[in-house]
C-alpha cells in the first residue's frame, strides 16, 4: 500500500449545513456555517460569537440529515439542543454536545435507545420558539434533520432566508 493522499475534502466530513441566524431590528438573517461547524462544536461556537450581533443569534447545524442541533452563545454559556442523543455514537460533535451538557449518559446507554432529544428544549423560547412546540418538531421522527429545521424556520418566521442561504448551498 503506496503512501496515502490527502482527500481534497475530509472524507469523514457529514453531509448537511450549518447556519446562522441571526435577529436583528425586528429582521431575520442566515448565514452560511463553515463546513467544520459540523464537526466541531468549537468551531460552530467560535464562529457564531464571531457575529457579534446585537441581537439573538444562533445555529442550527444538520449533520448527514441524521440529527440537528441548536447552538446559541449566551454570556453565561453556549445553549444546546441536540435533537438526538444517540447520535452520539455515530458523531462526534454529538458526543461533544452531551459532553458540554454534562448529560449523564453512558455509551451502553446509547445503544439500542430509541431516539431522544437532549439538552434544553427552551433555548429559542424567547425568540418565537415555545418549547411545546420544539418538542413537537423533534418527536417527529419520520422528518429528517433538514425537514425538521425547516419547520423550525416556518414557525419562527424565516423561512424565506433559510431557503435562500441552502439554495446558495445547493442544498
Amino acid at each position: 500500500m503506496g503512501p496515502q493522499r490527502a482527500p481534497a475534502q475530509d472524507a469523514d466530513a457529514p453531509e448537511g449545513f450549518g447556519v446562522a441566524v441571526v435577529r436583528e431590528e425586528g429582521k431575520w438573517r442566515c448565514y452560511p456555517m463553515r463546513p467544520a461547524a459540523l464537526t466541531s462544536l468549537t468551531a460552530a461556537e467560535t464562529e457564531l460569537r464571531e457575529l457579534r450581533s446585537a441581537g439573538a443569534v444562533f445555529g442550527l447545524l444538520d449533520v448527514d440529515d441524521e440529527f440537528f442541533v441548536i447552538v446559541r452563545p449566551a454570556p453565561a454559556g453556549t445553549r444546546l439542543l441536540l435533537s438526538d442523543a444517540t447520535a452520539a455514537l455515530d458523531y462526534d460533535i454529538a458526543a461533544e454536545v452531551l459532553e458540554k451538557l454534562d448529560a449523564d449518559i453512558e455509551p451502553d446507554d446509547l445503544e439500542d435507545a430509541e431516539p431522544f432529544e437532549e439538552g434544553d428544549l427552551g433555548l429559542l423560547s424567547d425568540v418565537g420558539l415555545p418549547e411545546a412546540v420544539l418538542g413537537v418538531i423533534i418527536s417527529e421522527y419520520d422528518l429528517y434533520a433538514d425537514e425538521q429545521i425547516g419547520r423550525i424556520a416556518r414557525e419562527m418566521g424565516f423561512a424565506d432566508e433559510l431557503s435562500k442561504v441552502l439554495d446558495r448551498l445547493n442544498r
